[in-house]
């Protein structure tokens, strides 16, 4: 089975000059040339074809997109992959359409939405972040978890969140000591928090991972210059995250 150059463009939603371009680049010749000169493609050229709108449509280059096709090792392979990066795509729309319903829904009840929510899913570096550090499984759980609470609930949470480093702050402020039990009561605050979201070594109940994650956390909160605002200041996150030290040594990892 075959197709002709502008049977293809057609139902490809490209031009028939595209499609040229495409071959004179060596990204997708046709399968053959009639003696009329047509372009002819058969399966095999329409399937690369699609695959060259997928990676097109995410944003690569055609010298990247050529990188890739040929790199491929079969066409199964390429295929899984394919479905893999529709299925992240998809993901990645659906949070951004959650983000306009809440925002709707905000402003509908007389509410302002918060940054986070207008924003959240138009920013790809928290997906790369937790799935780099705690994995895809992390993210996947921990994101059908969030987007499945409707806006009362994510506002709640929000709350509680805020009411947290809220009284980190507060105890920072106070002068108290981070081995003291009142920031050991924060902390065993702090690992509930974490516990309560799907996906983290904490909710599965891992506790060498949950120890390890508490750590990480906790030299974070330093060391990322987004935590140091949160909690007040550097010297504050610092606080926390002794205070996180000294809970992961004494409750976490004591034999």
């Amino acid at each position: 089975m075959e197709w002709t150059i502008q049977q293809v463009a057609r139902r490809a939603g490209v031009t028939s000059r595209t499609l040229r371009h495409y071959d004179d680049i060596g990204l997708l010749p046709p399968s053959r040339v009639g003696s009329n000169g047509y372009r002819y493609y058969d399966v095999d050229a329409v399937a690369r074809l699609q695959r060259v709108l997928l990676l097109r449509d995410l944003g690569l280059s055609l010298p990247v997109i050529a990188e890739v096709l040929d790199r491929e090792a079969d066409e199964e392979t390429a295929l899984r992959e394919h479905i893999r990066l529709l299925e992240a795509e998809r993901e990645r729309l659906d949070r951004r359409i959650g983000a306009v319903r809440r925002t709707l829904d905000a402003r509908r009840s007389g509410q302002d939405p918060t940054m986070d929510m207008m924003l959240e899913g138009f920013n790809d570096s928290y997906e790369d972040e937790v799935v780099a550090r705690w994995g895809e499984r992390a993210f996947r759980l921990s994101n059908d978890w969030w987007h499945g609470k409707d806006m009362r609930q994510q506002l709640a949470w929000k709350r509680d969140t805020d009411e947290l480093v809220d009284a980190w702050a507060a105890a920072w402020r106070d002068g108290t000591s981070p081995l003291s039990d009142r920031a050991q009561a924060l902390a065993a605050r702090h690992v509930a928090w974490l516990g309560a979201i799907p996906g983290t070594p904490v909710a599965d109940g891992d506790r060498e991972r949950s120890a390890a994650m508490v750590r990480c956390l906790g030299d974070m909160y330093v060391t990322d210059p987004n935590f140091a605002t949160t909690y007040g200041s550097v010297e504050g996150a610092a606080f926390v995250r002794d205070a996180l030290h000294e809970y992961v040594r004494v409750t976490m990892t004591a034999p």
